[in-house]
């Protein structure tokens, strides 16, 4: 049985390497605020994408945060201000 995640990935790190992790995470995930991803995976891909933002990432410089759920509908989501319009395509 495959397991589907709802993710939110966060990241801070180097401006050397905003780009590769951008790049990479807009492969899997819709990209809804500067460094903030969020999207359905399943687990493998999960697994996937941190072993591969731990090759990415300088560990003792940047930081990574996932928070992950079973389904989106569990998380309460409270925005403030205006969310931007198709920032999964500004380059």
């Amino acid at each position: 049985m495959v397991v589907i995640l709802y993710v939110v990935i966060v990241y801070d790190v180097g401006v050397e390497r905003v780009n590769k992790v951008r790049i990479y995470l807009k492969q899997y995930l819709n990209w809804v605020q500067n460094s903030v991803f969020e999207g359905e995976l399943t687990e493998s891909e999960y697994m996937r994408i941190m072993n591969r933002l731990k090759e990415i990432i300088d560990e003792s410089l940047d930081h990574v945060i996932c928070y992950k759920s079973r389904d989106k509908r569990y998380l309460d989501i409270d925005e403030a201000g205006t969310r931007k319009a198709e920032i999964s395509t500004i380059i």
